[in-house]
């Protein structure tokens, strides 16, 4: 009834992953936050998000 999609794209998780963590970054760069400490939250969002797309939890 339902696609059920077991092929998983990794790569196009990252970029999706990666882009939204971006713009939340680049927002908070714009206020004063420190921009290695904003690469590091974008990191770790985007690993988490391409994590949670792998396992299928979301």
């Amino acid at each position: 009834m339902y696609k059920n999609n077991s092929d998983k794209d990794w790569l196009g998780s990252v970029l999706i992953a990666a882009l939204g963590a971006g713009v939340v970054t680049s927002f908070a760069v714009s206020q004063g936050q420190n921009p290695f400490v904003a690469l590091g939250i974008t990191a770790f969002s985007a690993l988490i998000a391409v994590l949670f797309s792998l396992t299928g939890l979301i």
